[in-house]
């Protein structure tokens, strides 16, 4: 049988988190203007809206979740199903579930901190996967991506740096061959921080080395839980980035969304925030003692 109860229990657990820190839970809608640029994401189309204008079905909530924190709202978090085209395998479903949560007037630190305490409070500490247990206790180990390419693949800072601005393929094909495997067999979850400024596309440059953006992910037995960001509020610079994000998809032939204005206008209201998107499913089934995300969907794409 499907892990039903406990994905009600790591539901209710991660709820009773957030509102006893004082977040409002929201809801916003699924089928939007624009389901952002990201390079890596594809969405998918539905049913135009008013006037036969084109929606997609969003790949997260992000927009429209910083468009409450332009309204004055200042710790929200939102439970959603998000959508992204031809991701299937072990921990992908193209129909997700999104644990996603924003902080106005809080530094990227708060959140990362607010990442490892939810880990801690959903596993009770410790992930155990067969015979193996690995400590989520925070506080977790931090390890830039600039470090974790010198000690897992041998690369230097600058290596690191000129290949994700100008060879993302052997940029990735070191990430997924070499650094997330070693990342995989620690026996403690780990944050990789400071991403390369050009791996980050809504996240702020890092005061003091612009060469490297706000961006963290944590890793937990191998498992991508989250990407979050320093946001990225100067509306002049979030709109060159999406722009040339438009440009970059066209150069690869892929769909090229839509800016989204009333985005780009609330976004210079924004005060200075920090957010992640955390995938709920990966987070409920490493709480189960699997890696499967099929083990506590209800039913997954290839049940349907």
């Amino acid at each position: 049988m499907k892990l039903l109860r406990e994905r009600a229990r790591v539901l209710a657990d991660v709820r009773r988190f957030f509102d006893a820190r004082g977040y409002l839970e929201v809801q916003t809608p699924i089928a939007v203007p624009s389901p952002g640029l990201d390079l890596h994401l594809d969405a998918f189309e539905v049913a135009g809206g008013e006037r036969g204008a084109p929606r997609w079905l969003i790949t997260s909530p992000e927009y429209q979740m910083k468009r409450l924190l332009a309204e004055g709202w200042e710790r929200i978090y939102q439970i959603v199903a998000c959508f992204r085209r031809g991701e299937v395998g072990a921990r992908h479903n193209p129909e997700f579930t999104m644990l996603e949560w924003y902080r106005s007037n809080a530094g990227v630190d708060a959140v990362v901190e607010d990442t490892e305490q939810l880990v801690a409070a959903v596993t009770g500490g410790t992930v155990r996967l067969g015979a193996r247990a690995i400590d989520v206790r925070p506080p977790l180990e931090r390890l830039t991506v600039c470090d974790a390419f010198a000690r897992f693949a041998g690369w230097t800072e600058e290596a690191t740096l000129e290949a994700a601005a100008r060879d993302e393929d052997r940029y990735f094909r070191a990430l997924v061959d070499e650094v997330e495997p070693a990342l995989a067999a620690l026996d403690h979850g780990v944050f990789l921080v400071d991403y390369p400024a050009t791996q980050a596309s809504l996240a702020r440059r890092k005061p003091g080395d612009a060469r490297v953006a706000e961006r963290f992910e944590l890793y937990v037995a191998g498992v991508e839980l989250c990407n979050g960001f320093g946001e990225l509020v100067d509306p002049v610079e979030q709109r060159a980035r999406l722009v040339h994000d438009q440009k970059e998809r066209q150069k690869r032939g892929l769909p090229v969304y839509p800016i989204d204005e009333r985005f780009l206008e609330a976004l210079g209201r924004v005060a200075p925030s920090a957010g992640n998107a955390l995938g709920l499913d990966r987070l409920v089934a490493l709480a189960c003692g699997t890696t499967e995300i099929a083990d506590v969907l209800a039913f997954s794409a290839d049940e349907l």
